[in-house]
């Protein structure tokens, strides 16, 4: 007999009584999906608004019977698993429904961003070999265009919605294609959560957009994940300013479906549309890069409308301005600054407030809420590696490394691509290509990325520390600051500022501007007035700004 406190020594962990007669079953283990969610909420509140457009209200029980009468009516075109079904839809009620119905198959769904051109659109159908592609009309023009240019042609379906005009491309409307589907369809759990259930290209800046393949298991867990990071509450409603094309919408279509939510679609991301939407369904949250947060604090005083409620406002893409985070809260709402990437799902750092930050004066609560953070509730591992020794840098604020992240939702790899997923994944840990110090408080924060610091005469000089200087300035609207080339000292900081309406600045007024806040070294030696070309997602697309920087003389 064993005493108290004894134990068992083996050389052999298989005889160990926790490996013997304890293996997974049906019972005990059953493939995590984020499809689940949809199922409980229909059956726990199945009268709740599930999704208001427009004129459009719909409850959980009738969104889920929808999705299963898509899912049963794709399955009659041949859809099943691993086939890929592509989405360019903006953010409507269909696109919300697509993230459901085309999983329930063991499909995955491709959501498309709705502002790419024709030449890249069809190659991503053409790399994902899409068997079906749902469009919208107010893209028909763009998407004729792709699918003449595509090799392989998958089968159209029209989303034909009243509120927008164009041309119909398909075989059918989505309606039509929902008509015929059957309300008893049962539709399956994926086999293996490692199972793909969707696809989200990355930008392709230098040359063809990569496939990054997400899995069942950690669309799950990031969903999960970012229900804790935002502190999600049950029966949010969610403002839709993201796009769904977007990382999956960052993880919110199955986060917000799985606290019984409702879905606040937006078709058209408007400062007047976001403030109306707000104040007329009290929405509690939202998402957006910090363009979206910068337009509504400069919206016109007719437009701006402060919440009377609890409003939250995730955001990332960029480093949110100092600025742009203290014009947030002077109109009501919270901001909660996350950092990811396309392969991570989205958020995989939140900023986590600390209670003591309530006690600081403004500017200086809004500089430390403007940093990356720590490691969202979701991810295992987050580090700042020394890129010459792999090791963790000083927790002090002033050594750079690159951010290397250790995650269960971490993409599976690129569609096709050994040789990029095999460099991504070098060394066991997940490469972001992001230069960041950690702060003595474990917080970590971006610097730049690495194709963007400046080296001039041997100093490396952060474009975000600038961008965040110039953002003070009162005149200046939005800010990038890329690399120009320069004979003595390699290259030096050039700025591309766009200015508030009805507001003046020179060159000069900036310059100085920078010099009373900066290190003199750092300050833009040129400026250019002009408006910041972007992605569909609210990021500068410095390539372009590089391209025009070193065109001057």
């Amino acid at each position: 007999m064993l005493l108290s406190g004894e134990v068992i020594m083996t050389d052999n962990k298989n005889n160990s009584p926790y490996t013997q007669g304890l293996d997974r079953n049906e019972a005990n283990h059953i493939p995590l999906t984020p499809v689940d969610f949809i199922r409980r909420t229909a059956m726990v509140y199945p009268e709740r608004t599930a999704i208001i457009y427009n004129d459009v209200t719909r409850s959980w029980k009738e969104t889920y019977q929808r999705c299963i009468r898509l899912a049963s009516a794709l399955s009659q075109l041949g859809v099943g698993t691993h086939d890929t079904v592509a989405a360019i839809l903006p953010n409507i009620p269909e696109m919300l429904e697509l993230h459901f119905a085309v999983p329930m198959l063991g499909a995955v769904l491709n959501a498309q961003n709705t502002r790419l051109d024709a030449e890249t659109i069809a190659f991503m159908l053409d790399h994902s070999q899409a068997k079906v592609l749902f469009t919208d009309k107010e893209f028909a023009s763009t998407v004729a265009e792709a699918l003449a240019l595509c090799q392989h042609k998958p089968q159209v379906i029209d989303v034909d919605d009243i509120y927008v005009t164009g041309d119909l491309l398909g075989e059918m409307s989505y309606e039509a294609l929902l008509a015929r589907g059957d309300s008893g369809f049962s539709w399956q759990l994926p086999e293996d959560e490692w199972q793909a259930i969707t696809l989200n290209y990355t930008s392709g800046t230098t040359g063809n957009p990569k496939g990054v393949v997400y899995h069942h298991r950690g669309a799950y867990l990031n969903a999960v994940s970012n229900i804790m990071g935002q502190q999600l509450p049950q029966h949010a409603v969610y403002l839709w300013t993201l796009p769904m094309f977007h990382c999956n919408g960052w993880c919110y279509p199955w986060a917000v479906t799985a606290v019984a939510g409702t879905h606040v679609c937006l078709r058209h991301v408007r400062a007047d549309q976001i403030f109306t939407a707000i104040d007329r369904h009290k929405a509690t949250h939202f998402c957006g890069a910090p363009v979206v947060l910068n337009m509504m604090i400069n919206a016109p005083e007719h437009q701006r409308i402060k919440a009377n409620h609890s409003v939250t406002v995730t955001t990332g893409g960029a480093a949110p301005p100092a600025s742009v985070i203290e014009g947030m809260e002077n109109l009501g709402i919270q901001v909660v600054h996350a950092y990811g990437l396309t392969e991570t799902y989205g958020p995989s750092v939140f900023c986590d407030p600390q209670p003591e930050w309530q006690q600081l004066p403004l500017p200086d609560k809004a500089k430390k809420m403007a940093r990356q953070g720590v490691r969202a509730p979701g991810v295992a591992d987050l580090m700042v590696a020394d890129m010459a020794t792999g090791q963790a840098v000083p927790m002090d604020g002033e050594a750079q490394g690159e951010v290397l992240i250790r995650s269960n939702s971490i993409m599976k790899g690129y569609l096709t691509n050994p040789t990029a997923t095999d460099e991504a994944f070098k060394d066991g840990w997940f490469h972001t290509g992001d230069i960041a110090v950690r702060h003595p408080d474990g917080y970590i924060e971006i610097k730049d990325r690495f194709k963007d610091v400046i080296i001039s005469g041997g100093e490396n000089i952060s474009t975000i520390e600038v961008e965040d200087a110039l953002f003070r300035h009162p005149a200046v609207l939005e800010a990038a600051v890329v690399a120009r080339p320069d004979e003595f000292w390699g290259e030096v900081p050039c700025a591309v500022v766009t200015l508030k309406e009805g507001m003046d600045a020179s060159e000069q007024d900036i310059i100085d501007f920078c010099r009373e806040h900066l290190a003199h070294f750092k300050c833009p030696k040129k400026v250019l007035f002009d408006i910041l070309p972007k992605t569909s997602t609210g990021k500068i697309q410095k390539f372009a700004l590089r391209d025009k920087v070193k065109a001057l003389d």
